[in-house]
């Protein structure tokens, strides 16, 4: 049986112009139909939000009454964190293990942002005018397009819809056109916990009908985009219609570098997770091992050996352990750049190849790179499971490679010398640098990068800031007349 979703447009599901077939990628077969927004749709979507922004039902509720409408949020999205999670597998590939796991934390996202939106203070200026009082309100953007990819999306989404609700504003969400299904069917939990129609609208479509019509839409205030690259740049373009506010949440070439004196037993595990977790497709995959010269047969060799004990299987299955690429176009992209880079001088330790069953599996995969620095598969973002090897002899050489790429958004080291460990800190140009773990997140930490990988930072509580903007308030406190400004003295 075809599952069927809708689009969630001021406060309605509705039908799309046209519907799309989402595949399921442990099988490669349609399981799902999907609503594709267009124009006229998108139009709906941001003049609900628009009208939802200045009506009374969320515009004049207090701060603390938006609070807990997120609060409920929070719960209801807890209790169906099961629900979510199959059809996140089911759409994604995911591995349930690590859904189910996942969109259960995420509703300490929208808990921890339900607690800050009364916490939005302004302040008062010490002006240098004796008979001025002068302060600065903080007030919402407006409306925000959040636009977030498939991988991880409740999550991505999670650190947009918690500030920028927080903050007053409304959103027009819009789900990628690979596997949109949990936030098509996220927006029922918005609806049930009983947000006004417009505050939240939940979209999705193809770039040019849909995104495109979304990024340069005249009444939209603010562009929350994570994604890739390319993308960006079109999104960068487009803004330049509303010269909306525009936040990038990118991609990652990550580095993690373990240092001979590190506990060998922790980095190989966090290497594991970094790069085979989600089948590599994540942002800050740890897709590039930097490792001492002096131990780097024994660390890969540890590596290998608990790479070829992964369990691959159904990603619904709790047993499985590393599960398909999302997309078909995925797994050729990573097929080219892995044969392109073996005829660069990489050289395979394992994997490099499809597997031989339905669906998009493509084998956990392990290049050594070090006579090969400048391969394709070290310089790209493959988002997939291939991970590129490269060693270094001294501290400073290991800093020079962690940054010798276009990317800033992650990076790890391994090492016992605390010393050592804040030099590290300080060198790597990176948004965030994992110091003896790897992967961990909390919405109090804010997360984000430089270079290629964006700007603009998410969780955390300055994020709600970037939704607000300043007012500044000046009033006399003189009880005498303004003076003639034309009269000389």
């Amino acid at each position: 049986m075809i599952s069927e979703f809708e689009l969630y447009i001021d406060g309605k599901f509705e039908p799309g112009a046209a519907t799309f077939g989402s595949i399921d990628p442990a099988t490669g077969a349609v399981w799902a139909q999907m609503p594709e927004a267009r124009s006229d749709e998108v139009n709906r979507a941001v003049a609900a939000a628009r009208r939802a922004f200045t009506d009374p039902a969320w515009a004049g509720i207090s701060a603390s009454q938006r609070g807990k409408l997120l609060a409920r949020l929070a719960d209801l999205l807890e209790d169906a964190a099961p629900e979510l999670a199959a059809v996140e597998t089911r759409d994604t590939g995911k591995i349930i293990r690590e859904t189910s796991s996942q969109i259960a934390y995420i509703a300490e996202y929208y808990r921890y942002y339900a607690g800050i939106a009364d916490k939005i203070d302004g302040r008062h200026v010490a002006i240098d005018k004796a008979d001025m009082q002068t302060w600065i309100t903080r007030e919402p953007l407006g409306v925000v397009a959040a636009i977030v990819p498939w991988n991880s999306q409740l999550f991505l989404s999670a650190v947009k819809l918690g500030p920028a609700l927080a903050a007053g504003c409304t959103v027009v969400l819009k789900a990628s056109e690979d596997a949109p299904a949990p936030l098509l069917a996220f927006a029922r939990l918005v609806h049930e916990a009983g947000f006004p129609p417009g505050v939240v609208n939940v979209v999705t479509g193809f770039a040019a009908e849909c995104g495109a019509v979304l990024s340069s839409h005249p009444q939209v205030d603010h562009i929350a985009f994570t994604g890739g690259p390319a993308t960006a740049r079109h999104i960068v373009n487009n803004s330049a219609h509303n010269l909306a506010k525009v936040s990038l949440e990118l991609g990652g070439k990550s580095p993690i570098l373990v240092f001979a004196d590190a506990d060998i037993d922790s980095a190989v595990n966090a290497q594991l997770a970094g790069i085979f977790a989600a089948s590599g497709q994540s942002c800050v995959a740890g897709s590039r091992l930097l490792v001492e010269e002096s131990i780097k047969d024994a660390f890969v060799a540890r590596l290998l050996a608990k790479v070829q004990a992964i369990r691959v299987g159904l990603p619904d299955d709790m047993a499985t352990e590393f599960g398909p690429l999302c997309t078909a176009r995925q797994l050729t992209h990573i097929e080219q750049v892995v044969a392109t880079s073996l005829t660069q001088g990489a050289r395979l330790i394992t994997g490099g190849r499809r597997l031989d069953r339905a669906g998009y599996y493509y084998a956990p995969t392990i290049l050594d790179c070090s006579a090969a620095p400048d391969a394709e598969c070290v310089l790209t973002e493959l988002f997939g499971p291939v991970l590129s090897v490269d060693v270094f002899r001294s501290e400073q050489e290991a800093i020079s490679k962690a940054n010798k790429t276009a990317y800033g958004l992650a990076a790890g080291v391994f090492t016992s010398n605390l010393t050592r460990a804040h030099r590290l800190v300080k060198a790597i140009k990176s948004g965030v640098v994992w110091m003896n773990t790897y992967r961990a997140i909390s919405p109090l930490a804010p997360f984000g990068g430089f270079g290629l990988s964006g700007h603009g930072r998410e969780g955390g509580a300055d994020a709600v800031l970037d939704y607000t903007t300043t007012k500044t308030v000046w009033l006399r406190t003189a009880d005498t007349p303004i003076g003639d400004p034309f009269m000389m003295r």
